[in-house]
């Protein structure tokens, strides 16, 4: 069953996974079962962890002047 945290279409990766920590390196995590893998990589242990995604950010908004809100 999908988590609906951030989303139901949330593709599985171990760097979401609540088996794995973040390495050393950025592209690489530690799994508890299977060791190093690729951030990328789930096997059929993949936990989904909403703690361990960041959210995309919200989009800049556009600047505005006096001149656009007048009448």
């Amino acid at each position: 069953m999908k988590s609906k945290f951030f989303g139901s279409n949330i593709q599985p990766a171990c760097a979401y996974c609540a088996n794995a920590k973040r390495a050393v390196r950025d592209d690489t995590v530690l799994c508890r079962y299977k060791g190093v893998v690729s951030h990328t990589y789930h096997c059929r242990r993949y936990c989904y962890s909403p703690l361990l995604r960041t959210p995309k950010s919200a989009p800049k908004l556009p600047a505005f002047t006096a001149e656009d809100f007048a009448l």
